[in-house]
């Protein structure tokens, strides 16, 4: 990689990762609520309402942090998300109906009886079958494997079918330390070093533009080259580029 170019990714990372980049921002829901518990599922839940225009998907997100009260761990625990999101066949955001939702709550609240917290699910299932653990892979794995076998799709994207996007940036949210946007919250369980970079449209165009990819197809090889470069840079960190590339795709008088 071109000296130049690592350190430039290096400046926009120190840059951005900053409590400012929580404005507007889907990560500013997990920072609204209070206790683990509560941190996980609101950030779960607006890591999956995450994708189209935010002007659209944030309301839905702030839709839900209202309705529950500031208490979303309580509020699926306890089903009283009937009251708010039940299952009627209107749209609620997108490719989702209420009813989609509805039936993504009751799998999200199987799950937490089950295990007790999205954590404890985390930390159960980020163990390979050798006994080696802190692997993130291993969790997108569980995680979409979950709500799949609850016959919901897409929802929750599988990797290596798919950019897995959305859940990607879920684990930076929950794995990465010592940040003032990421939480950490599963740093003692998950090797930040295992995660991976998001990858979008916009990430993609970015990356190809700074010659860190030359693919033109996004797939997860795509996502697994792009982790490999931002390692380089980010050592033992390689989801951090994710803000490097973020600053790298603003004007440059921004």
């Amino acid at each position: 990689m071109d000296i130049a170019i690592r350190e430039l990714l290096i400046r926009y990372a120190e840059r951005f990762e900053t409590p400012s980049f929580l404005i507007n921002d889907p990560s500013w829901f997990m920072h609204q609520v209070d206790g683990c518990n509560n941190q996980e599922i609101m950030a779960f839940i607006a890591s999956c309402l995450s994708y189209g225009s935010r002007k659209q998907f944030m309301p839905k997100i702030q839709f839900l942090l209202h309705a529950s009260k500031g208490e979303p761990f309580e509020w699926v625990r306890s089903g009283a998300f009937e009251n708010d999101v039940p299952g009627r066949p209107e749209c609620f955001y997108r490719l989702y109906s209420y009813h989609t939702m509805n039936q993504f709550l009751h799998a999200l609240r199987r799950l937490i009886i089950t295990f007790g917290s999205i954590g404890a699910f985390a930390a159960c299932k980020s163990l390979s079958l050798d006994g080696c653990g802190g692997n993130a892979i291993n969790v997108l794995n569980a995680l979409a494997d979950w709500f799949y076998d609850s016959g919901l799709q897409g929802i929750v994207p599988k990797p290596h079918t798919s950019l897995c996007k959305r859940p990607c940036m879920f684990m930076r949210w929950m794995v990465r330390d010592l940040s003032p946007v990421d939480l950490g919250l599963w740093a003692d369980y998950v090797n930040k070093a295992s995660l991976f970079v998001p990858l979008d449209t916009h990430v993609m165009q970015t990356a190809r533009r700074l010659g860190l990819l030359n693919s033109m197809n996004a797939t997860w090889k795509t996502v697994e080259r792009l982790t490999l470069e931002m390692g380089k840079v980010f050592p033992g960190d390689p989801a951090r580029g994710d803000y490097a590339l973020y600053g790298a795709d603003l004007p440059e008088n921004y």
